[in-house]
């Protein structure tokens, strides 16, 4: 089954600043909405961001607790969606995985149907 690719994650310090990125050769994400979801150890997986297709405007959602400090952006030409997450906090240790939809969720729900990646691990520790 096709999979999207994240990459990206990698072990940081407070403060600093990751840029996680979702793409897959061989599948155009110009028609979909993707969303970055997390899941940190012991809880259950939420949502962090969702950017609609380009034939929507490429409109961008993002969790009300980390507006501010994480953005998402696509970029057409190379066919990825990157999540930047500036000024980690421990609490943003998790792994992270995004997935294309026909639409974002308002809530960002992870039940729609979707295409997953297997995720990318970031680790915020001092």
């Amino acid at each position: 089954q096709l999979k999207l690719v994240e990459s990206g994650g990698e072990l940081v310090q407070p403060g600093m600043t990751l840029r996680l990125a979702c793409t897959r050769s061989g599948f155009i994400l110009d028609p979909y909405a993707v969303s970055w979801f997390r899941q940190a150890p012991g809880k259950e997986r939420e949502g962090v961001a969702c950017i609609s297709s380009i034939r929507s405007g490429s409109k961008t959602i993002v969790k009300d607790s980390v507006k501010g400090r994480i953005y998402i952006t696509r970029d057409k030409a190379e066919n990825t969606i990157y999540l930047h997450l500036y000024n980690l906090k421990i609490e943003d240790t998790a792994d992270y995985t995004c997935a294309a939809t026909m639409y974002c969720s308002p809530t960002l729900t992870p039940n729609l149907p979707a295409t997953w990646g297997q995720g990318t691990r970031v680790t915020v520790s001092s």
